[in-house]
C-alpha cells in the first residue's frame, strides 16, 4: 500500500472482523493464550498483585503468578485478505466481572479456558455463556505436572451440555490454540445454522 492506495490500482479491502472472547478461572492462561497465536504485540492491562489485595485475590494453585488481568488482553490474526479475528482476553477475578458484559458485546463466540487442578473456577464462565446463549467451547489448559483426565470425565465434572465442544490444548503452543479457535468458529457457525433451520411440525 502506498498513500492508501494499493499497488495494483486495487481498492483497499475491507475485512469481515470477528470477535472472540478467552474466559475461565484467575490464573488460567487466557493472557498466555492470546498471546501465543496474535499477529501483534498483544495489548495487556496487567497490575502486580499486592497485599492489598491479598483477602479477595485467591491464588490457590498459582503462588508463582505475580501479576493479573484488571481490563483485558487483545490480540489480532489475519485469516486471510478480507477476514480478521479479534481476540478478547477476560478478566479471571470476580471483582472484574462487570467488564465481561461489554466485551461479551457482538462476540461470534467464546473460549472458556479450564484448569483440572482448579475446575470450579471456570464454572462461572460456564455459565455466563450458557445464560447469554453465546457459543463456546472449553479448553483444558494442560499445565505442566497437573493429572491428566479423560475428555469425558472432565465434561462431566463440568456438567456441560452434549453438543459443547471440549478440546485439550496447551496455551503455549501457537498450533494447539489454532485448533481451538478453529473449533470456537465451527462450534458458532454449526449453532447459527441450527438456528436458521426452519422448524417441522
Amino acid at each position: 500500500m502506498i498513500f492508501g492506495r494499493s499497488q495494483r490500482g486495487k481498492p483497499p479491502v475491507e475485512p469481515v472482523t470477528l470477535k472472540i472472547l478467552v474466559a475461565g478461572g484467575f490464573g488460567v492462561g487466557k493472557t498466555t493464550l492470546v498471546g501465543a497465536v496474535s499477529e501483534i504485540r498483544p495489548l495487556r492491562t496487567e497490575e502486580l498483585l499486592t497485599e492489598a489485595g491479598r483477602p479477595v485475590d485467591d491464588v490457590s494453585g498459582v503462588e508463582g503468578k505475580h501479576t493479573t488481568t484488571v481490563a483485558m488482553d487483545f490480540g489480532r490474526i489475519t485469516l486471510r485478505e478480507d477476514l480478521v479475528l479479534y481476540l478478547f482476553g477476560t478478566p479471571g477475578q470476580e471483582r472484574f466481572w462487570f467488564m465481561w458484559d461489554e466485551l461479551s458485546e457482538g462476540a461470534l463466540g467464546a473460549v472458556v479456558l479450564a484448569d483440572t487442578r482448579r475446575l470450579e473456577d471456570c464454572f462461572a464462565a460456564v455459565d455466563y455463556f450458557e445464560r447469554r446463549s453465546i457459543p463456546f467451547v472449553v479448553g483444558v489448559n494442560c499445565f505442566e505436572g497437573s493429572a491428566r483426565y479423560p475428555v469425558e470425565m472432565v465434561r462431566q465434572a463440568l456438567d456441560l451440555d452434549a453438543d459443547v465442544p471440549l478440546v485439550m490444548c496447551d496455551a503455549r503452543d501457537r498450533e494447539s490454540v489454532k485448533e481451538v479457535l478453529i473449533g470456537v468458529v465451527q462450534h458458532a457457525m454449526a449453532q447459527a445454522a441450527d438456528r436458521r433451520r426452519p422448524v417441522t411440525t
